[in-house]
Order: structure tokens, then C-alpha cells, then sequence
């Protein structure tokens, strides 16, 4: 079993016999850290965060107060980014709005992770009749297009937070599955599995303790670059009036409501729209990056 998981080790890149775990990992930060743009994008991510957790601090209005007084107003120093059509600060219902983006791409990615993840290890590892009726599933669900089968589950369970998370994972754990299945056949293949399978380690300990690890480096990086997807559908289906309903001040939402007063009126739906663009640009940097930096075949240079 030690030279099971010595070959474990070197299959992956995660620890070598020339690299331990903590200078694995030290090559691989000052590999992100000589990526600019990755950088750029970690610093959008952290900055995403750090909004929506002291949303409360930043925001120098209640998202939701209105001020009849100062309807449609432009950008100003009162209002940095106007008011809307019921005299709302727009610039702290953005900022309360990334509360929303948080926490439907974690809670939406981790579903997708916990169901693909599951079936794609399962798949992998058991293979054929097994195999066959999950990949099936999967053909069968990718044959019907997403925004057509998202909106058929949103529709189909009506408007609201709820609805919206069920219908977005629904429609992504599909590649997590596809993802895992294919590492897991890969995996299989080592010495160090059947060594496990002689020495009598129960199907679960392989599992967990060998294919889940060596397929981490890559669930990490198609988790990074699928909360993009994430955050466009949400918004989507809000804007459509299929997810967060006014008045919170979800982003897609947001857009929807500005969308009338857009010749009249451009801050209430701009300025929405573009922390939906910066949200996904540092997503998909950072995550291009993170996959650079913890690509195998760069792991000696």
C-alpha cells in the first residue's frame, strides 16, 4: 500500500517524491502569483466577497428605502450610481445584490458538485451496466437544450430563490459527471488501485481515499469556471421573472426592472449589468489561471 500511494502521488503531480504536499503547493501559489491576469481576477473574486459580507457597512442606504423626491436621479455624489424609478439608492441595491451572487454560486455549484461528483465516481468506478444507465442519463439530459430544460424547472416550480437554485443545478451537474467519470477511468488504470483491490480495501475507502483526491486538482478547476455560468443564469432567469422577484435587488432582477428606462434612465440597468460582467471576468481569470497553475505538465518547469 505504500507504493500505492507513492504512485498515487506521482500519477497526480500532488506530492511527489521530489515535491512534497507544502512545496507542491508553494510551486503552484508562485505560478498563480506570475499570472497577472489570474491575479486580476483573484482580486475581483475577493473583492466580490468582501462586499457581500459587509454589504450592511458599504452600502450607504437601505436597498429597499424609498425617496420619492429623488426619482430617476443620475449619478452623484449622494448617489453614486443614481436612484431607479422609486427614488432607491441603486448603487447599495448593487452592493446588496452581490449577497445574492455569493450565495447562489456557492449554494448552485456545490449541488452541481455533490450530484455530479456522486455519479461520476460511481459511474467511473463501477463501470458497465452502471455506467451505461448514468452516461445515459447524462446523454439524455444534454440532448435538451439548458436554457429550455432551466426554464421548463423554473417555470414548472414557479418564481423565487427556491425555484431558481433547483432549476440552475438541474442543469449543471451534467458536467461534473462527465468531468469525473472520465478522471476516474483514467485513474483506474493505476497499479496502485488493483493493490488496493488485492490488499481488500472496501470500495468506499478506495473511492474516497484514491480516485476523489486524484480527481480534486480538476472538480476545483471546473468548479471555479462553472460559478460564471452560475451567475449568468441566475441573472437570466431573474430578469426573466423566473427567479429572485422585485423587490430584491438581485442583479438580473435589477436589470429587468431598468430595462424600460433605459433611453431615459441608463444608470438603473448598467450599472447592474456591469458587476454582472466584472463578476464574470475574475471568475473565468482566475479559474483560467488556477488551471494553468495546476496543470501537471507544468510541474517541473
Amino acid at each position: 500500500m505504500a507504493t500505492g500511494r507513492s504512485h498515487s502521488s506521482d500519477s497526480t503531480g500532488s506530492g511527489s517524491t521530489e515535491l512534497g504536499v507544502d512545496a507542491r503547493w508553494r510551486v503552484i501559489l508562485r505560478r498563480l502569483g506570475q499570472n497577472r491576469f489570474a491575479i486580476f481576477g483573484m482580486c475581483i473574486v475577493v473583492l466580490l466577497i468582501i462586499v457581500a459580507l459587509f454589504a450592511p457597512f458599504i452600502a450607504p442606504n437601505s436597498p429597499s428605502a424609498q425617496h420619492y423626491d429623488a426619482l430617476k436621479q443620475p449619478p452623484s455624489l449622494e448617489h453614486p450610481f443614481g436612484t431607479d424609478a422609486y427614488g432607491r439608492d441603486v448603487f447599495s441595491r448593487v452592493v446588496y445584490g452581490s449577497q445574492y451572487t455569493v450565495f447562489l454560486g456557492v449554494v448552485i455549484v456545490g449541488i452541481q458538485m455533490l450530484i455530479g461528483i456522486s455519479l461520476g465516481l460511481i459511474a467511473g468506478y463501477y463501470g458497465g451496466y452502471v455506467e451505461s444507465f448514468i452516461m445515459r442519463l447524462v446523454d439524455i439530459s444534454l440532448s435538451i437544450p439548458a436554457i429550455v430544460l432551466a426554464l421548463a424547472i423554473a417555470g414548472t416550480l414557479g418564481g423565487g430563490l427556491l425555484p431558481l437554485v433547483i432549476a440552475v443545478s438541474l442543469v449543471g451537474w451534467r458536467g461534473f459527471a462527465r468531468l469525473v467519470r472520465g478522471d476516474v477511468k483514467s485513474i483506474m488504470e493505476e497499479e496502485y488501485i488493483d493493490a488496493a483491490h488485492a490488499a481488500g480495501v472496501s470500495d468506499i475507502r478506495v473511492i474516497l481515499r484514491y480516485l476523489l483526491p486524484n480527481a480534486a486538482s480538476s472538480i476545483i478547476v471546473y468548479a471555479t469556471l462553472t460559478i460564471p455560468t452560475v451567475v449568468l443564469w441566475s441573472a437570466a432567469l431573474s430578469f426573466l421573472g423566473m427567479g429572485v422577484q422585485p423587490p430584491k435587488p438581485e442583479w438580473g432582477a435589477l436589470i429587468s426592472a431598468g430595462r424600460g428606462d433605459i433611453d431615459s434612465a441608463w444608470w438603473i440597468a448598467t450599472f447592474p449589468g456591469l458587476a454582472i460582467m466584472f463578476t464574470v471576468i475574475g471568475f473565468n481569470a482566475f479559474g483560467d489561471g488556477l488551471r494553468d497553475a495546476l496543470d501537471p505538465k507544468q510541474a517541473r518547469n
